[in-house]
């Protein structure tokens, strides 16, 4: 089971949401995926395998060594369910 952080800028707004579609997404998908959500500010405190935010805050993240997911549309689950077999396809060994 994999791990995974799910953040937006205040850790309420779009992260929760977020968090939500990608969690029917898991679901629908037997994705072997656990998320918590957090503010973007927090994510050093995670030991998580990937983070998964929207696609503008990307490049806050890239130093945080950890493998980053952006999401583009917060509605479209099929970018959501092809960026986490992508995710699971490059990181099989974690």
């Amino acid at each position: 089971m994999k791990r995974g952080l799910v953040v937006c800028r205040t850790g309420m707004g779009s992260s929760m949401m977020l968090r939500i579609k990608l969690e029917q997404v898991i679901g629908e998908n037997n994705f072997p995926l656990e998320l918590e959500h957090d503010v973007l500010s927090a994510v050093s405190n995670y030991n998580v395998d990937c983070i998964i935010t929207m696609a503008d805050l990307v490049k806050q993240l890239e130093d945080e060594g950890k493998y980053v997911i952006g999401i583009n549309d917060l509605m479209n689950k099929n970018e959501m369910k092809e960026k986490i077999e992508k995710f699971f396809n490059e990181n099989d060994n974690l």
